[in-house]
């Protein structure tokens, strides 16, 4: 599905806009703080209910507004209407809802169903150089695609967990009632994740070769020893779990390892290699939900002819134009036709949105 309606209303410097979007190729073309990042932001929230810019949700509103609001629609079978609106926290009524055909969403994921997304943007390298909570992230959005039943699992996972911590720091004796439950999801969550890794293998190789031409390789690393069960892990770990009143073990603490020659990617390849492989990451994602399922994403890119030289920047197009879904493109020049001519153009100036 192909998202064919956006409206916005004082998002950063956007105090209103409204697009109506091609399903196939899209570009939003204006200077430096125009606010085309802006727009596509607004999209993402679609399909995530959250930035790629930010954590904090109320950085996106509008100086001097109390709340921000997206609205979308998508073509398909059947259409799906989603809403987001932001609200200054700290008050009655502050934080994220979210709103699908009407009803109130019970959970951000249920956005990702509705409309999957994804993006490139320059902060795409920060996948390779940091933390494992990225990774993570990242990983999760294909698994939630592809192994059904894995979003109930993780939520309910989740909430085994914060009952486990919780008893940890106040009657660590009761902590070991939540051992099997803990352990039973935590083992769903990793197979599937190790699954869907393992499907994406060969279009990952394919890609980081083709855009890098390095022999990147992925690790998936599930969060306690590969050697034992989590409910041993769980066990092993009891004395520094109830010292900290954290749980140690378990899918929550994975990783995706990104090695070159068995070390650390981060630690050894430049800037732009890591914002290469980082984009290889994302590409072969994409290319597994379209080979496995029938989704096609929408795939939002930031300016991407500013952050690649000129032969990464063909070989990246290449990548990109074997995928079949809706690209939303963000350029300086209103004449951008890296890959194709696109059937809407919109300008953006000082917060202003204009189709032309």
């Amino acid at each position: 599905m192909s998202l064919i309606q956006l409206t916005v209303d004082n998002l950063r410097c956007l105090e209103h806009a409204e697009l109506t979007l091609d399903p196939q190729r899209n570009l939003i073309w204006g200077s430096n703080g125009s606010g085309k990042t802006s727009l596509l932001e607004a999209i993402f929230l679609l399909g995530r209910g959250r930035s790629f810019r930010t954590r904090n949700s109320d950085r996106l509103i509008r100086h001097g507004q109390p709340r921000m609001t997206v609205f979308g629609r998508t073509d398909g079978i059947p259409a799906q209407a989603m809403g987001i609106q932001v609200a200054k926290s700290g008050g009655a009524g502050g934080g994220t809802t979210a709103r699908i055909n009407g009803a109130t969403a019970g959970s951000l994921t249920e956005l990702s169903q509705s409309f999957p997304v994804q993006v490139i943007d320059p902060g795409v390298h920060k996948l390779v150089e940091e933390g494992g909570f990225r990774r993570r992230r990242w990983m999760d959005w294909a698994v939630f695609h592809v192994e059904h039943g894995f979003a109930d699992a993780w939520v309910r996972y989740t909430r085994a967990v914060k009952q486990r911590n919780a008893a940890l720091k106040s009657q660590p004796a009761q902590a070991g009632v939540w051992d099997t439950e803990v352990a039973r999801l935590g083992e769903i969550i990793a197979e599937a994740r190790r699954r869907v890794l393992e499907q994406m293998s060969p279009a990952w190789r394919q890609t980081v070769q083709a855009l890098s031409g390095l022999e990147v390789d992925l690790h998936y690393s599930r969060g306690w020893s590969q050697d034992i069960p989590l409910a041993q892990a769980l066990q092993d770990s009891r004395p520094r779990d109830v010292a900290r009143g954290l749980t140690h073990s378990g899918p929550h603490r994975a990783d995706v390892l990104v090695r070159l020659n068995g070390r650390a990617a981060r630690e050894v390849l430049s800037r732009g290699q890591q914002k290469l492989v980082a984009i290889a990451m994302t590409l072969a994602q994409i290319q597994l939900l379209q080979e496995r399922t029938s989704i096609a994403p929408t795939l939002l890119l930031d300016d991407p002819a500013a952050e690649l030289d000129g032969n990464h920047l063909l070989k990246f197009i290449d990548e990109v134009s074997r995928l079949k879904c809706q690209l939303v493109v963000t350029s300086l020049q209103s004449e951008s036709a890296l890959f194709g001519r696109p059937e809407r153009v919109f300008h953006v100036e000082q917060g202003r949105v204009e189709p032309t």
